[in-house]
């Protein structure tokens, strides 16, 4: 999937290799929860008995892959700081696919003007309540504070991968982003 490639390399690239057997876990979860990200561990949990497709598994497995990338590069406060898990959680909303026109057809959810990032904010909110006891107040609080930063943080893709041909050219671009200036 071009998508975890290229947050495994940036992982890496980052100073935090990422070994499947180590840093990935398949379980059950209770509710309707897909995956998480622990970051006691740095481990990615998949729920094993809620994710039925091949492409449900890749969109879980690179929403986790950025918060490890979030985790890895900019320190994040997952506990203290409702700001740092909603940032976080827009950014993976957004640069996962979790908002991509053909998921939220399935959903019913569709709109014209503005669509993409009221999904990225309901699913970020909806993130935030999953793993965290605050209102819901707070965490849409917590959420507009720091969305226009973090919505247009978009890194290590630099774009917004609304496919997979978008998610091969992040991460080709991604490949020969120090290309220029190496032989400097």
């Amino acid at each position: 999937d071009p998508y975890a490639r290229l947050l495994l390399e940036a992982l890496k690239q980052s100073g935090c290799t990422v070994f499947n057997d180590r840093h990935f876990s398949c379980e059950n979860c209770d509710g309707c929860v897909s995956g998480g990200f622990d970051a006691a561990t740095s481990q990615i949990v998949l729920c094993q008995n809620n994710i039925r497709q091949q492409s449900h598994m890749n969109r879980v497995v690179t929403h986790e892959l950025i918060h490890a990338f979030d985790h890895c590069r900019a320190h994040v406060d997952w506990f203290k700081n409702v700001k740092h898990l909603a940032c976080s959680e827009i950014r993976a909303a957004n640069l996962s696919g979790d908002c991509t026109l053909m998921n939220e057809i399935a959903r019913f959810k569709f709109g014209l003007k503005g669509h993409h990032q009221t999904c990225v904010r309901d699913r970020a909110i909806r993130s935030i309540l999953a793993v965290r006891k605050v209102s819901k107040e707070t965490a849409e609080k917590a959420v507009d504070d720091v969305f226009d930063a973090c919505f247009n943080d978009l890194e290590p893709f630099g774009r917004i991968p609304h496919s997979k041909a978008d998610a091969k050219r992040a991460y080709r671009d991604f490949q020969n982003r120090d290309r220029y200036t190496a032989n400097l």
